[in-house]
Order: C-alpha cells, then sequence, then structure tokens
C-alpha cells in the first residue's frame, strides 16, 4: 500500500491539473459570459461582477482546504484499500477495460445525482446546500459555491459507497476531471443558441438546463439534479425546461446573501425555504 506522502502526491499532482483546467475554464467562461450574457443589466457591471466571482472563488478555497484534508485521510486512502483487497461491485466484474472505466463514471455520475437530490429533501443537507442557490446573479463561479460543511459531508460519505461500488482511484480522478468544466459550463451566464442547447442537453447538462433547477420557484428548484450526464433526470423523472430561460429568476426567497461571511454563517441564521419533497416536475420535455 503506497505511503502517505506517495498519496500526498498524488492529490497534489491531481491539484495542479484540476487547478489549470479550473483557470482555463474560468477564463473561457468569463469571456463568454461578456461576450454573449444569458441574463444582463446594470447589475453586471464590471465591478459588481468581480466582487461576486470573489467572493464565490474564496468560499471555494475554503471549502477545498477542508475536503483536500479528508480526501487525503479518508476517501483516497479508503478506495486505495478497497482495490487491494478486491472489494466492490466494479472489482468483481469481468468487463474489459474500457466498458470498466465507463461503468465507473456511470455509477459515479449516478451517485452524484442521488446526493443531489438528498441535498434538496433532507432539512439538514438543504441547510448547507442552500448556500450554492443562494446566489441571485448566477455566473461561472457559482459552479464553485459550496459551503465546506456541504463538502466536507460529500467526501466522507463517499467512502463507503465507493468502496462498495468498487470505484477505484484512478476512476474518481477521471471522474473529477471530466464533470468539473461542465459543472462550471451549465452554472454560467452564457446565452447559447436555443437548437445548440437542445442537441447538448441530451447529452450533457447545460445551462438552459441546470438554471431552471436554479429557479426561485420551487417546483422548479425541485428538478434538473444531473452534474454531468442529463439521462439521469430523464430517466427518474425530475427533467424540466422552459422555453423563457432568459427569464429565470434565481436565488433562494430569503436568502440573498453574496459576501463570504455571509454566505459561511447562512446555514446558522435558520432554516431557510425548502423545496417541497411533494412537489412533481412538469412533465414537459424538450
Amino acid at each position: 500500500m503506497l505511503a502517505k506522502k506517495q498519496w500526498a502526491c498524488i492529490l497534489d499532482s491531481l491539484v495542479e491539473l484540476k487547478t489549470l483546467l479550473l483557470v482555463a475554464c474560468l477564463l473561457c467562461g468569463w469571456s463568454f459570459e461578456s461576450w454573449r450574457p444569458l441574463q444582463h443589466g446594470d447589475e453586471r457591471a464590471l465591478k459588481v461582477r468581480l466582487r461576486h466571482a470573489v467572493n464565490n472563488f474564496m468560499m471555494a478555497v475554503v471549502s477545498t482546504l477542508v475536503s483536500r484534508g479528508l480526501a487525503l485521510v479518508t476517501l483516497l486512502y479508503a478506495l486505495q484499500w478497497s482495490q487491494q483487497q478486491g472489494v466492490g461491485l466494479l472489482a468483481g466484474s469481468d468487463l474489459p477495460v474500457a466498458f470498466n472505466w465507463l461503468a465507473a463514471l456511470l455509477l459515479i455520475d449516478i451517485w452524484q445525482y442521488g446526493w443531489h437530490v438528498m441535498n434538496h429533501r433532507w432539512p439538514f443537507l438543504w441547510r448547507f446546500h442552500v448556500v450554492h442557490h443562494a446566489d441571485t446573479t448566477m455566473d461561472v463561479t457559482t459552479g464553485l459555491r459550496f459551503h465546506f460543511v456541504e463538502t466536507a459531508l460529500s467526501t466522507l460519505i463517499r467512502v463507503p459507497v465507493f468502496i462498495l461500488l468498487g470505484v477505484q482511484v484512478e476512476h474518481l480522478l477521471m471522474y473529477e476531471l471530466v464533470v468539473l468544466p461542465v459543472v462550471l459550463f451549465h452554472h454560467s451566464n452564457i446565452r447559447l443558441p436555443s437548437s445548440l442547447d437542445r442537441v447538448l442537453r441530451w447529452v450533457i447538462v447545460t445551462p438552459g438546463m441546470h438554471w431552471v433547477h436554479h429557479s426561485n420557484i420551487r417546483a422548479e428548484t425541485n428538478s434538473n439534479y444531473s452534474s454531468l450526464l442529463s439521462v439521469w433526470d430523464r430517466l427518474f423523472g425530475s427533467y424540466r425546461t422552459r422555453d423563457d430561460i432568459a427569464e429565470v429568476q434565481l436565488g433562494v426567497i430569503g436568502t440573498e446573501y453574496t459576501s463570504l461571511w455571509r454566505m459561511l454563517w447562512l446555514p446558522l441564521l435558520g432554516q431557510p425555504k425548502q423545496a417541497d419533497a411533494d412537489d412533481s416536475p412538469a412533465e414537459k420535455s424538450g
């Protein structure tokens, strides 16, 4: 089994690669948002956009510092152990290598879908996840805006789940690199041609799909949970679209917190409104 120093090197390499990818995606997203925004107005002035981006980015730094430590001592070490012991669904399969990797990507992605649903349905988890939904002026940096408690819980709960699934370290690293640009893309304030958005959303989550999820209408917040592949929402009946996506009112009523300090304290300031568990997404597809 690899020593902790070796795992630290692996994690550092991943962080460096993800950082380069992150910077490239943020720069591209910012450029396209400036050129062709989905929503625009006086509130999109450069000074306001910069302040908004810095606050979201600082929240991401705090969350990354917490999750990095947890990943080093728990998740990666546990996956390394389970891989050597041959534990888990994928470990016992006779699939060809390519299909094994595809199966791992699908299993991780469907878990992300289920975890996202739980963050909306369970009041304790929603208390922290609402920090992400409290953003009323979404842009590419909204994809980084998660409370550190949510990030920590997400990392810890992955340990038993991924061991049972037989997810290997390299599977997880591959998924993280694939999902990052997609998550930043579908949070971005980019107006795509409607025909292009419709085509793309048959495979991946797009702004036209995910902005509905960030609506301040409860039934819409309670839809479109997918992170990478859009198939899960279609499969489980949580897929919802709107023709007037540029008119979506973003955020959660009563939680308009923009500063880093307020975002950190929001979960402790009382239970915000939660999307009702019995709200059924509209049967509209597109």
